[in-house]
């Protein structure tokens, strides 16, 4: 988020931030003009944007998915949310729900890759050597176990080693999910995480992203490579992620994640 208000202003953009308390860093909102809200006031933020002069919107940084029973949800959030039904339930439901509130109001919601471009890698091997064939059928089954979930609204990542699923993302978060993986592979060649996108996903929020973090989880858990699909997920630092596969041994590659069928 701080890079995306730095490279607007650089641009002559005047910049106005909504914050989340308990949410935001602190860090991403010094020097720019801004607002702390709670998760939930939906009115109150689409008026603070009004209130800037703001036409365009974009939505970036880790969020903690609370209960919606631990929200003090406004009218305007508990009419939205009772007309969505079971959408509200997985994180890209929400956010499209999200993205449709914003755009009733008549701003533009635009993606990250819109404002700050070139985060978005294509196919092809950023690290690594030639893939071999136990590598490519955990790939595989990496997408599969990722189609199956992602239809489901559960999660963007997996982790498998030899053909088994050892752990599935959900509510933790990657990192977390890299973690637990790495206290269930089994002996022999580590596992390889899948990241990708949700099958319709809503892209301009919530993309499947990796950076040096990502890379440092997976070292650290003793996994043997990382496998993302390619034109949907944003690769953050794409040198020093690069560089820290590199150190670490593993692979590095971005694949086409469309069902052939």
């Amino acid at each position: 988020p701080r890079r995306i208000a730095e490279s607007a202003s650089g641009a002559g953009r005047p910049v106005f931030i909504v914050a989340f308390e308990g949410h935001t860093d602190p860090g991403t909102v010094e020097g720019f003009d801004h607002v702390w809200l709670k998760l939930g006031q939906t009115d109150a933020a689409l008026r603070a944007l009004h209130g800037a002069g703001c036409v365009e919107v974009v939505m970036a940084g880790p969020m903690r998915r609370p209960t919606l029973s631990s929200l003090s949800l406004d009218r305007r959030s508990m009419t939205a949310l009772a007309k969505a039904g079971t959408r509200i339930f997985g994180d890209d439901g929400l956010l499209s729900l999200i993205v449709e509130e914003i755009e009733r109001d008549g701003f533009r919601v635009v993606g990250v890759e819109d404002l700050l471009g070139g985060y978005l890698a294509y196919e092809g091997t950023l690290s690594g050597g030639p893939l071999g064939d136990m590598d490519e059928r955990d790939v595989a089954r990496g997408v599969a176990a990722l189609r199956a979930i992602g239809a489901a609204d559960i999660g963007q990542a997996v982790a498998v080693q030899e053909g088994l699923v050892l752990a599935v993302e959900a509510i933790e978060g990657t990192d977390a999910m890299i973690a637990r993986a790495g206290s269930l592979r089994r002996s022999g060649a580590g596992p390889v995480l899948v990241k990708g996108s949700k099958p319709g996903q809503e892209g301009r929020a919530d993309r499947p992203t990796i950076g040096e973090g990502t890379v440092a989880a997976a070292a650290a858990a003793g996994f043997r490579g990382i496998a993302f699909e390619a034109g949907a997920t944003l690769v953050i630092d794409r040198p020093a992620t690069v560089r820290a596969v590199e150190q670490a041994g593993l692979f590095l590659v971005a694949r086409n994640f469309a069902d052939p069928t």
